[in-house]
């Protein structure tokens, strides 16, 4: 394999891990303040795709529009979910509340195969997010191009709210101990619905050039990106933001090379997702950006 190749299959890695990487930023957010394992975080990405298509495909909305507007219904979806099903069970049990991720998840999916029906459907790909580059035999599709881009940009941004807002104070110190935050005077959950909202934002975010880069969706698309995007977000040191893009781009980097290097092993790829997820958990628990967890999250 010369090195033109292994550019290219770099190149793939670095967009395929941006898009793990918005997704697996939801579950680290969301277990970093009330210690849940959003089950449901995967389908809510695939939630996303679905208000983008209705949106291009059926209302022939502008595709930015639609795209907008789909992820600001999804961070909406995202804190109907959090009043609902599990502000309710802020105080029970932690498998009580796994449980109902579990349930929200399996009620997305199957409420998804009703309205749409479970023929995937062909997702349209605006024209920008077409075609390619090519430099000297490697080709940099411009979807390649644009999306670790903009998940920088939205890391970036994230990063800024967590650490210079006040809304990103009470979210950190959430995180550490939420009583007294609360007897502090904060609104515990208004900044819970906030900690949904945007991890549901991103999960869309993550979903719909999840959907441009494999333009055929269903109802069920959301199960094994999710299950990778838990996988990126322990192995970077679940409850760090900036720990949850680094898995992202471990896990896809990983996925592209090990298939390009071993072909006969292309039938596995989706297992050295969840090998990385068993050695993490053997030899370093709190992942790679995790030795701080409990002096400060996020």
């Amino acid at each position: 394999m010369n090195s033109t190749v292994i550019l290219q299959q770099l190149v793939n890695g670095i967009s395929l891990g941006s898009l793990y990487g918005l997704v697996a930023i939801g579950y680290t957010m969301v277990y970093g303040v009330i210690r849940l394992i959003n089950f449901a975080h995967g389908d809510i990405m695939m939630v996303g795709m679905y208000f983008a298509f209705t949106g291009v495909a059926m209302m022939f909305m502008p595709w930015w529009a639609a795209f907008l507007l789909s992820m600001i219904a999804t961070a909406l979806l995202g804190v109907i979910i959090d009043r609902i099903a599990y502000k309710p069970l802020r105080n029970a049990s932690r498998i009580s509340a796994l449980i109902t991720a579990i349930g929200v998840s399996f009620f997305l999916e199957n409420l998804f195969l009703v309205v749409y029906g479970g023929v995937p459907k062909a997702f349209p790909v605006p024209s920008v997010f077409g075609g390619a580059i090519n430099i000297h035999g490697v080709i940099f599709p411009n979807i390649a191009i644009i999306t670790p881009i903009v998940a920088m940009i939205f890391l970036g941004i994230l990063l800024v709210l967590l650490h210079k807002t006040k809304y990103g104070m009470a979210m950190r110190a959430l995180s550490l101990d939420m009583e007294t935050v609360r007897i502090m005077g904060v609104n515990v959950d208004l900044i819970i619905s906030l900690v949904f909202a945007i991890g549901s934002f991103l999960a869309a975010l993550g979903g719909i050039f999840w959907a441009m880069r494999y333009p055929a969706i269903n109802p069920l698309i959301g199960i094994m990106p999710g299950l990778k995007a838990f996988a990126a977000a322990v192995l970077g040191g679940i409850g760090s933001v900036a720990g949850a893009a680094v898995g992202g781009f471990i896990i896809g980097i990983s996925e592209i090379l090990i298939v390009a290097l071993f072909p006969a092993l292309a039938g596995y790829k989706d297992a050295f997702a969840f090998l990385f997820l068993i050695f993490v958990l053997l030899f370093k628990p709190t992942g790679i950006m995790g030795e701080d967890l409990e002096r400060g999250r996020f």
